[in-house]
């Protein structure tokens, strides 16, 4: 079994986080109705954009809301939205919000059911508090650091669901990562399906909800994924880097994976990017 870094995470002011998960989850459930009414209408980004770098209306408007309401109830907290703001990695504060107002444009765009809002507050060990609306299916996903998951309110532990024979992986933004197509036949060679469904965030909260037992994603951004890392730490999943090492928020890489299964998985991808 891979062992996790030893590096322990801060206790956070339980006021904060208390508010911090009831600020956020209001925000996920305006992102919710706001996603439902528009998703699919027509709102089309320019013709020359490539679809994974679309920004829509919804986008600029779910993002000014967030900034505007988190600004407000936190002002000494900075916030990076995907749309406005570079690399987050410079930032000195001692916790940011980072949020991706719709991850999965490309589907929200052509009515495909499958997009997310996301947002996570996070300090230097990794998310604090996580949220991921996913509005097709009426679900929001909540976490806080020592807290647990929950989903719609009810609580999530992964020792308490089945296995699943589905992994999650995305593509890049020029297509397929190294060494996919190799991971896509190890998998299979396993008796494991690979689903490229378009929404990072989504792939992670398959694995912390146990309807995927592992995502794998070669490069994104840390508003794409911070909320769902929290509910996959909080559901009990194991988070990892490339080289298979233990971190609350890799940058190098993104192994989220339920514990029976974190080993195999890796020495796939590994395996694949060998090649």
């Amino acid at each position: 079994m891979t062992v996790l870094s030893s590096r322990h995470a801060q206790p956070v002011d339980p006021g904060l986080v208390s508010i911090a998960l009831e600020v956020a989850g209001r925000l996920a459930n305006d992102a919710s109705d706001v996603i439902m009414a528009t998703a699919g209408r027509g709102a089309r980004p320019d013709a020359d954009e490539s679809p994974f770098d679309w920004v829509t209306d919804t986008d600029r408007t779910l993002e000014r809301h967030t900034r505007r309401v988190l600004t407000a109830e936190f002002p000494g907290i900075p916030v990076f939205c995907e749309n406005a703001d570079g690399d987050t990695a410079g930032s000195e504060a001692e916790f940011r919000w980072v949020v991706d107002p719709v991850d999965g444009t490309a589907n929200y765009v052509a009515g495909v059911p499958w997009c997310a809002y996301s947002l996570a507050l996070v300090d230097r060990w990794g998310p604090v508090v996580g949220v991921v609306a996913d509005p097709y299916r009426g679900q929001i996903y909540a976490a806080a650091r020592g807290r647990g998951m929950r989903a719609n309110g009810t609580p999530v532990k992964l020792g308490e669901l089945p296995s699943s024979p589905i992994v999650c992986t995305e593509m890049t933004r020029t297509g397929p990562w190294p060494g996919m197509g190799e991971f896509i036949s190890r998998a299979a060679a396993n008796g494991t399906g690979v689903r490229v469904l378009g929404s990072k965030a989504l792939a992670v909260a398959q694995v912390a909800l146990g309807h995927a037992a592992a995502a794998v994603l070669h490069s994104y951004h840390e508003w794409d994924v911070a909320g769902a890392v929290s509910l996959a730490v909080e559901s009990g999943a194991v988070v990892l880097d490339r080289r298979g090492e233990g971190d609350p928020l890799p940058v190098d890489g993104l192994l989220v994976a339920a514990p029976e299964v974190a080993d195999e998985v890796l020495g796939w991808w590994q395996s694949a990017l060998a090649r």
